[in-house]
């Protein structure tokens, strides 16, 4: 690779750009498509450059199909047992996503960097927030028989669209903001699965006897 291709962007922007696709691969974990959209209208009215291949997302039927899809997407997260189905989709469209939001918005980098980058950060950090908010999901099904699962919904809406906003104003921050919430909801989710009652005839563990 020729390392020259850097010289004319600075570490800086660099880590802004490989910031602001990781952030928005984390936002895509919480909903799939709504940061796709958020990015769309961004790219649409002239707020975010995006890379080479990808002019196609910053167009009017990509908006208007991103915006059909979220609004589907996380109105289906309110209907009960329909949320934990989608789970076991959005898990594997989420990884997609978020390699292909990241390599969207990696514009600094050559394209064998940018893609890797994109698979290995913007699709992992994708699938990790993917996955702890599925198993929040399934402990809040399982405790809650489903009633608290509309805060876990609202909970990630939020956290979604606001994650995709602040990494277009603040890449870092959202980088920061997603690690401190897989750090909270792994301590969350470890606290809920000792919670959890034990099934009928299991004896109860050895700390307890």
């Amino acid at each position: 690779m020729d390392i020259g291709a850097f010289s004319h962007v600075g570490a800086f922007d660099l880590a802004l750009s490989v910031a602001l696709g990781i952030g928005l691969a984390s936002a895509v974990g919480f909903r799939v498509f709504l940061p796709l959209l958020v990015v769309s209208m961004a790219g649409f009215f002239g707020h975010l450059h995006l890379s080479s291949g990808f002019a196609w997302l910053a167009t009017a039927p990509a908006m208007i199909m991103l915006s059909v899809a979220a609004v589907v997407e996380i109105a289906a997260y309110y209907i009960p047992g329909v949320d934990n189905l989608l789970d076991t989709i959005a898990t594997p469209a989420a990884l997609i996503a978020g390699t292909l939001v990241s390599a969207a918005v990696m514009t600094d980098l050559p394209p064998a960097v940018k893609w890797t980058t994109a698979i290995i950060a913007g699709g992992g950090a994708a699938g990790i927030t993917q996955g702890l908010t599925s198993l929040l999901r399934a402990k809040s099904t399982l405790l809650t028989a489903g009633l608290g699962n509309h805060v876990v919904a609202t909970g990630e809406l939020g956290g979604s669209l606001g994650v995709s906003l602040l990494a277009l104003v603040f890449p870092l921050a959202a980088v920061a903001v997603a690690v401190l919430f897989a750090w909270f909801a792994l301590r969350l989710v470890r606290r809920l699965f000792r919670k959890t009652p034990a099934a009928p005839g299991n004896p109860p563990s050895a700390s307890g006897a």
